[in-house]
């Protein structure tokens, strides 16, 4: 790469990065006002994501602009430790979500899901009582149970759905329970039901309970939070491989401001 290029294209790469760790500063200043407290925990992470990618960004701008071997250094080192920081947290995320899946229901066209199939790790975030509490409450808030009666209105529709993991294990008690739908939103709890799961004698149709105690619940839970790390450890091959690009370009800036600083 010519010299000037690689100077100048980490100029500028730095430079929109800066702009963009602003915008996620911004962004989790703004989740911090608007949001309640189970999204606003995710403002510290977002906020701190934000100020990371600033100052390795400044260090690399400031760099390429001064033609500075030391700060290009600096920089490298540190876009070498974030870029091993995703890699081993990319194999780690997708060594913890290779087990679980759902199981058919016959008559059903949605899964359930059971705990004891995800990996052990995740089996023991989600039974950590702190952890668990905190999750219920946000389920309890949000609108995956509370909404069920308003898409499904006729209990046809509702036996013909696709719900969501989290909607088919903490909103409705294990199909093996055996308790008969009245409706999307409630259960004829008269029935002694014939299967000995503890979900079963857990599950209440009161909107603040209804299986949010349940292991069902827990590995609906388990299977979103899967879904979602899949989606984060596939981005962060296509960052992985981002970054590597960025870093060979930086030791080329490196390599190019040592050779002026030696003909000065």
């Amino acid at each position: 790469m010519g010299m000037g290029t690689s100077t100048f294209v980490i100029r500028w790469i730095n430079f929109l990065t800066m702009l963009l760790a602003i915008a996620v500063v911004v962004f989790g200043v703004w989740m911090s006002t608007h949001h309640d407290n189970c999204r606003r925990s995710l403002t510290l992470p977002v906020i701190g994501i934000g100020a990371v990618i600033f100052f390795v960004s400044i260090i690399g701008f400031l760099g390429a602009l001064k033609n500075s071997s030391i700060l290009l250094w600096i920089y490298l080192i540190l876009l070498c430790f974030i870029s091993v920081g995703v890699l081993v947290f990319t194999v780690l995320a997708f060594i913890v979500t290779n087990n679980g899946s759902g199981h058919s229901i016959a008559g059903l066209r949605y899964k359930e899901y059971q705990l004891h199939d995800y990996s052990p790790w995740f089996v023991k975030q989600l039974n950590n009582t702190r952890n668990w509490k905190h999750l219920q409450s946000c389920l309890v808030k949000s609108d995956d149970c509370k909404n069920l009666y308003k898409k499904y209105k006729t209990l046809k529709q509702y036996k013909l759905a696709k719900l969501t993991p989290i909607e088919a294990g903490c909103c409705r008690p294990p199909s093996e329970c055996g308790y008969p739908a009245v409706n999307a939103s409630y259960y004829d709890m008269s029935f002694h039901p014939v299967s000995s799961n503890k979900d079963c004698k857990l599950y209440k149709n009161a909107r603040d309970i209804k299986c949010y105690n349940c292991d069902s619940c827990k590995a609906g839970v388990a299977q979103y939070m899967k879904t979602e790390w899949r989606v984060v450890a596939v981005f962060n091959v296509a960052l992985f491989v981002v970054l590597s690009m960025i870093y060979f370009v930086g030791c080329c800036a490196r390599r190019n401001a040592a050779t002026i600083r030696s003909k000065d």
